[in-house]
This record gives C-alpha cells, structure tokens and sequence, in this order.
C-alpha cells in the first residue's frame, strides 16, 4: 500500500479557511462596530467596510471618513445615545466579541476537516 502525502494542497486549503473565517471576524467586527459608531447623518456608519490581505494573513476594519480617527479617539465629545468613541476598539476587546469572533475563525478553519 503505497500513501500520497499532499501537505502542500491540505495546508493551502486550511489557510484558504482559516482566511475566510478572518474575514467573518471582521465582518463581525464592523457590524457590532456599526452600532457604536457616532451617528449624526449615518456618513460614518456606511463608510465602514472590511478589507482583506490574504499576503499578510490579515483582515481590518476600517471607517473611511477624515473625521473617522478624530470620532473613535476623541473621548470628550458628545454622541447620540449608544453611540460612542472607540466603538471599534471597544468591541474587538470585550471577551463576548473576542469569543465569537475566534469561534467564526474555528469554524471556518475546520470545515475542511470536515
């Protein structure tokens, strides 16, 4: 009985899988961060997307707006009930979201397993 090793194929398809639960995670991520963002006209809210780079093995959520920076970081200005500043920081750091976002990930790793 003679075995065929395909290392190269069963690791690319985990990274494959393991890339796409990332990019679940943030869009977990931008979702959740969509209820927090500061909300005057809705600008900030629909300028979030997320971006992949599946070189670096990396996904991020983003606000594109100028002011987007200046809104997150700036703790002393005054937002509509359930907005906030650091509505992405806020998020990715609470255990809840962290569990569920590496659940996304675990699932997504696994199907191929499967």
């Amino acid at each position: 009985m003679e075995l065929e090793w395909n290392g190269d194929k069963i690791a690319a398809v985990l990274r494959d899988a393991t890339l796409d639960g990332l990019e679940l995670a943030a869009e977990h991520l931008l979702q959740v961060s969509s209820t927090l963002v500061p909300h005057e006209e809705g600008d900030l809210e629909r300028s979030g997307e997320v971006s992949t780079d599946p070189d670096q093995e990396a996904a991020a959520v983003s606000y594109d707006r100028l002011y987007a920076v200046y809104q997150h970081e700036s703790m002393n200005l005054r937002h509509d009930n359930g907005r906030q500043a650091k509505f992405l920081e806020q998020p990715q750091n609470d255990p809840t979201e962290r569990q569920t976002m590496l659940a996304l990930i675990a699932k997504a790793s696994g199907k191929p397993l499967q």
